[in-house]
């Protein structure tokens, strides 16, 4: 059975429950229109560009002068920003308290968040001190799955990529990872994860 040492977490939709449908489902009459806003407006790739160094401002402002009909709804992403949190996700944080009190392993976070929101998530998420170590893609202006920023965290903390596990939610993460030769899991639940953790014998 392969020894691991360190275990690496994704955060949003893994240990945190983050969704722009919670904010827009509120705004909007309608989810037809909420999934217009959000695959044609303030789209994924628009926030990865957040996530990956760009200020909220000049991000904001961009849109604005865009769709300019949008310009409340596109004002409320990064203004009502915290309505977007659902909060934690139980069975996952319950799974990374047992691999911290197991005292077997380092725990890291490797995550595509903006810098200019993560202070928020620090706040709300007092189980985020629980990590040796939080790598934040706006910090660092790179994110996931490009290469230089897993290899950022493996260098920073003198990690040893074969005997590290990663856990993503995103199957392109999860293949970045492996790509950089990380064995990973593609997170689908709770009980999913907890099911391979078992079998893996990283939880018993």
């Amino acid at each position: 059975m392969k020894q691991y040492k360190t275990i690496i977490f994704d955060l949003g939709a893994v240990l945190i429950d983050w969704n722009p449908r919670y904010l827009y489902n509120k705004i909007f009459s309608t989810e037809s229109e909420t999934e217009h806003f959000l695959q044609h407006i303030c789209t994924a790739d628009w926030n990865e560009e957040q996530d990956a160094g760009r200020a909220l401002a000049e991000a904001t402002e961009l849109l604005v002068s865009t769709h300019p009909q949008y310009e409340a709804q596109i004002r409320a992403y990064y203004g009502r920003w915290k309505e977007m949190l659902g909060g934690v996700i139980p069975g996952s944080v319950e799974i990374l308290q047992q691999l911290k009190d197991s005292r077997r392993y380092k725990l890291y976070a490797l995550t595509n968040w903006s810098n200019e929101t993560f202070p928020i998530a620090l706040v709300s998420y007092p189980f985020l001190q629980w990590f040796d170590g939080i790598v934040v893609s706006g910090r660092e202006k790179m994110r996931k799955p490009y290469p230089s920023f897993y290899q950022l965290l493996l260098d920073r903390y003198g990690v040893n990529a074969r005997e590290a596990l990663f856990i993503d939610d995103n199957l392109r993460n999860v293949s970045g990872a492996e790509a950089c030769g990380i064995e990973s899991i593609h997170f689908t639940s709770p009980g999913q994860l907890k099911h391979i953790l078992t079998e893996k014998a990283v939880l018993s």
